[in-house]
């Protein structure tokens, strides 16, 4: 994994996979401490009351204490606030579908955490992301899927760069979930067990429509046909995501779908399986092109492309237009929600990605 030794500054979470990350580079003999990041503290347990970056704090530190390592805390929540929540807050009343785990990494974990830990004096940071970095003998890094293709979180990654993919390890890349569970319970980790968090970043699993709806003013509207009847009322637009199949509280025999989001008119536009063929298109317009290699491609660049987690990636070529790119997809590809990111490959190795501005 990593040869010379090193001052390592792990993010420790209070989750499995940061917690084996930590463990695996003190076994490599590694000067290794851990740090928390305290990026929310609106959200109280349903059970205890108290604020879940407590019980996730107490976790961590467990871990640290357990590998005999120096444990930090950073207070970083007025910053996530107004790099992650309020862009994420902004894209929604603008109609878009943001996606703050990307924010997440490209502002906070790769840049706040990361600058903190030079100033504290430490060679390289880690973090128990399933995502692999491989070194060019000239020092440029490519970041690669991670093995374990069911959790691979490069998606999320594809706005590092340079600088930040040469001071950073992923330890748990190589392995599979399984597997890093299985050297939890080696190293008699308190987390060992602990199942993997879900929800918004740092925020958790929340409910998107009562958390909005702290933000942005609901106002209800008309829920229409895409032949222009009236099905329903919402109480507000911002929420949807196109192609979603639930939660308009419409009956009828046959489900609805998100087809549009009018947010000029505060409509919201679904359609029947009849319309199916609405949410599919070929072709995308992305801008804000960020390329982990510092360096646009040569274009038209024939890749692979993905529009959301998880998804199979889709053979496509990327031809630079008009102040961004436009994407060109093999296969038709459903529900292109402006605001979420396309993501470039050349095989496993994540080329970089976009923002969606429009399907074409």
């Amino acid at each position: 994994m990593t040869q010379k030794k090193q001052k390592i500054l792990v993010a420790i979470s209070g989750g499995v996979d940061s917690s084996v990350t930590a463990a695996l580079l003190v076994r490599e003999g590694h000067d290794v401490a851990g740090a928390f990041m305290k990026n929310w503290s609106d959200e109280a347990d349903s059970c205890t009351g108290e604020c879940g970056w407590q019980k996730e704090r107490q976790d961590a530190m467990r871990v640290a204490a357990t590998l005999g390592i120096p444990f930090h805390t950073f207070d970083f929540e007025e910053q996530y606030r107004a790099n992650v929540v309020e862009y994420m807050v902004r894209e929604y009343a603008a109609g878009r579908t943001p996606n703050p785990d990307v924010m997440c990494n490209k502002m906070v974990k790769f840049d706040l955490f990361l600058r903190r830990a030079e100033e504290l004096g430490f060679d390289m940071i880690a973090t128990g992301h399933y995502a692999r970095i491989e070194r060019e003998p000239n020092g440029t890094a490519r970041l690669l899927a991670g093995v374990d293709t069911n959790k691979d979180q490069s998606y999320f990654l594809h706005q590092l760069n340079q600088q930040q993919l040469a001071k950073t390890f992923f330890p748990i890349g190589n392995l599979q979930k399984a597997e890093v569970r299985t050297i939890a319970r080696e190293f008699a980790l308190p987390t060992a067990e602990k199942k993997d968090s879900q929800g918004i970043c740092f925020i958790g699993k929340v409910d998107l429509r009562e958390f909005l709806a702290q933000k942005i003013p609901a106002r209800a509207g008309p829920i229409v046909t895409t032949d222009g009847k009236v099905v329903g009322r919402h109480r507000g637009v911002a929420p949807y995501t196109i192609g979603q199949r639930h939660g308009f509280g419409v009956g009828g025999s046959a489900p609805y779908f998100v087809v549009e989001k009018d947010m000029r008119r505060n409509t919201l536009v679904v359609g029947h399986e009849d319309d199916e063929a609405m949410l599919f298109t070929n072709t995308l317009f992305a801008t804000d092109a960020h390329w982990i290699s510092g360096a646009s491609p040569s274009f038209p660049r024939i890749c692979e492309a993905r529009i959301r987690y998880r998804q199979p990636l889709e053979s496509a070529t990327v031809i630079a237009s008009q102040g961004g790119v436009r994407v060109d997809f093999k296969n038709p590809q459903r529900a292109v929600s402006p605001g979420q990111f396309v993501v470039f490959y050349d095989g496993a190795t994540c080329l970089g990605g976009a923002t969606i501005s429009e399907k074409l």
